[in-house]
């Protein structure tokens, strides 16, 4: 039996598999609100409290945040995993924990090709690196290289490197950003739950649109980045549908800045909670618009696929295969 974890700041999924030969199959998987939790080994306590009694023999968890030595301090929650506490909960010390973005990664490589939707209409695969970029409760970016035979994935903190403006609009926006953030303003503030709000923050500030009653009414009820999506997409809310626009351009301008470091000619990939939601709206244009605006480095890029994996559970599904990989070459 596995065990396999996904820990992002909004929430944290876990699951148990069981593994015969090559084969395995998920016998139970619960979902937590991340933040209503002190720590993740409440949440452990509570998925393994109700479960028949198991032998858990390897287990593998994303985390939204750096790996040291083997544990994390977690990014956007409060949150200390210790890899042997961890083990010590599971009656296992074959526990390991991989960046969040680590996992996604495994998961990417994992998916058969109905789980994306390509944005590039000019992309031409070819073999080599590939590049992830997601964006949901913050921004993650992670590498996979090719050596010609196998794959090895590259955890990064890339998220949170500092945001270039890319257009005037895009300059004043960081005017504004410097004065909310004043040590640092990162892409993760622009790209994420919490950026899209930002976005959207700066537009009404600016007077770009009138706010709308109904939808200021809305963002005071549920998640408010929700709420610019989905009004966004549908169109039905001007300053909503700039504030995807910006977005758009930035998460492109970002994934292109990636692409340029790692020249993943065999694909960028979009993963995270929030492209498979704005779908409609990436395609629309502006994301690879922003992507290719690299001057006379555009030729670089304008072949590459650029893909949404539309699974929200690639990170899950990576953390899995990762877990099941250790405890092959443990036996």
């Amino acid at each position: 039996m596995i065990l396999a974890g996904d820990i992002g700041g909004t929430k944290t999924i876990l699951a148990l598999y069981e593994v015969e030969g090559g084969n395995w199959r998920c016998i139970k998987k619960e979902q937590f609100p991340s933040s209503a939790y002190q720590s993740f080994n409440k949440i452990l306590d509570l998925f393994l409290s109700d479960a028949e009694p198991i032998q858990v023999s390897a287990a593998c968890i994303g985390v939204a945040g750096p790996i040291v030595d083997g544990n994390c301090t977690t990014t956007n929650l409060p949150w200390v995993l210790i890899k042997t506490e961890i083990g010590t909960q599971l009656r296992t010390q074959n526990v390991k924990l991989l960046n969040d973005l680590e996992s996604t990664a495994w998961g990417v490589l994992e998916m058969p090709e109905h789980n994306f939707v390509g944005l590039n209409p000019h992309a031409e695969p070819r073999e080599g690196h590939l590049a992830i970029v997601a964006a949901g409760t913050g921004l993650g970016e992670s590498i996979i290289t090719w050596d010609g035979a196998k794959h090895y994935v590259m955890a990064t903190e890339g998220g949170h490197t500092d945001f270039a403006p890319g257009t005037e609009q895009e300059i004043a926006l960081l005017h504004y950003l410097r004065e909310k953030y004043p040590e640092h303003v990162s892409y993760e503030r622009l790209l994420s739950g919490e950026g899209l709000i930002n976005i959207y923050q700066f537009l009404k500030k600016n007077d770009w649109a009138s706010a709308q009653p109904n939808i200021e009414q809305q963002m005071t009820e549920r998640d408010p980045a929700a709420v610019i999506g989905e009004a966004g997409v549908t169109g039905s809310d001007a300053l909503c549908v700039e504030a995807l626009n910006i977005f758009c351009r930035i998460y492109g301008a970002e994934a292109g800045n990636l692409a340029l470091k790692c020249l993943p000619y065999a694909g960028v990939y979009l993963a995270g909670g929030i492209a498979s939601k704005i779908l409609p709206f990436l395609q629309k244009g502006a994301f690879m618009q922003g992507f290719l605006a690299k001057g006379r480095y555009c030729p670089v890029l304008e072949k590459i696929p650029v893909k949404v994996c539309t699974n929200p559970e690639a990170a899950l599904l990576g953390a899995a295969s990762y877990a099941i990989k250790q405890l092959n070459e443990n036996n």
